[in-house]
């Protein structure tokens, strides 16, 4: 039987399967073998080991469009990634680290920050500025008051999103809003497996009713909020690559190769002097640039 996994928790993965039932299942010793982990949003084969209790097991790990790591998710076509604009203030390195996370798997990334009715003007469009500049969608939206989400709803229409965001950025709010029986679905799903809900938070897919029809079906991927991401794959050397609004400039830098940090004749930073790339967003590339030039090399997987 074919299925989507909504849920795992501690070796056990909650497949919804084509029924509308959800089954608690295992997966087979042969994924293991492999080194593969199934994920939320995995499209799979099951079998029934006992309909009456709603026992399965895995048996396959369908095709998948993509994967991601942190957040541990698959098949997605966007991320929405939420911050507060105030209270708390974004931690731009955390969303910058996000950002080149999300470029890396060539995922499309809306963000969206919340807290707008007790923001500034001047608050709003700095944050418009640094990142509209880069080629991301900026949004807006009250969560309380319920503003902006009508816009947020429209880019969600069809899609399967993954919410991800730091911990007291109002993203339960936010799903509640766009999920309004995501506590009764939770809750529902945690009496069918004895297991509560708020002792460890996990990774989790919901249909979104309202935004759903024949054509096509919107999905929402809640995510453990996160206070720190641990870049992969990304050197001093190629963190420019992930400043998108840097390309324009390095044509105007004297040297070729220009890391954009202590060269001379610069066009990036004569471009951040003149105000056309945003301030916060250099002094965060520099911030990176020094932490991954300070990182050793791990040598534990090379062949001795």
């Amino acid at each position: 039987m074919h299925g989507r996994i909504l849920k795992g928790i501690a070796g056990f993965y909650y497949v919804e399967a084509k029924n509308e039932r959800v089954y608690e299942c295992k997966a087979k010793g042969i994924f293991r073998k492999a080194g593969i982990k199934p994920m939320v949003g995995d499209d799979v084969e099951i079998e029934i080991i006992d309909e009456e209790k709603g026992l399965g097991n895995l048996t396959d790990i369908l095709p998948r469009k993509n994967s991601l790591i942190r957040p541990p998710v698959a098949n997605v076509d966007q991320a929405v990634i939420l911050f507060a604009i105030v209270k708390p203030d974004p931690n731009y390195n955390l969303l910058d680290r996000f950002l080149i996370m999300m470029r890396q798997q060539n995922l499309p990334v809306i963000i969206c920050f919340n807290k707008q009715d007790i923001a500034t003007k001047e608050e709003q469009q700095e944050l418009y500025d640094a990142y509209e500049k880069c080629g991301y969608k900026v949004l807006f939206v009250s969560v309380l008051e319920e503003r902006g989400l009508d816009e947020l709803k429209a880019l969600l229409r069809g899609k399967t999103s993954t919410l991800a965001g730091p911990s007291g950025v109002g993203k339960s709010s936010l799903l509640n809003k766009l999920v309004p029986d995501a506590d009764m679905q939770t809750g529902e799903l945690s009496r069918k497996i004895d297991r509560g809900k708020n002792t460890t938070r996990h990774s989790e897919l919901f249909y979104v009713k309202e935004l759903s029809d024949e054509q096509e079906e919107t999905f929402i991927i809640d995510t453990p909020g996160f206070t720190s991401l641990e870049l992969r794959g990304v050197t001093c050397d190629s963190l420019m690559n992930y400043y998108p609004e840097f390309e324009e400039y390095e044509p105007l830098c004297r040297f070729g190769g220009c890391s954009h940090i202590a060269e001379p004749d610069c066009g990036v930073k004569d471009a951040i002097e003149e105000g056309k790339v945003a301030r916060v967003r250099y002094d965060n590339y520099r911030i990176l640039y020094q932490d991954l030039k300070n990182m050793k090399p791990d040598y534990s997987k090379k062949g001795r």
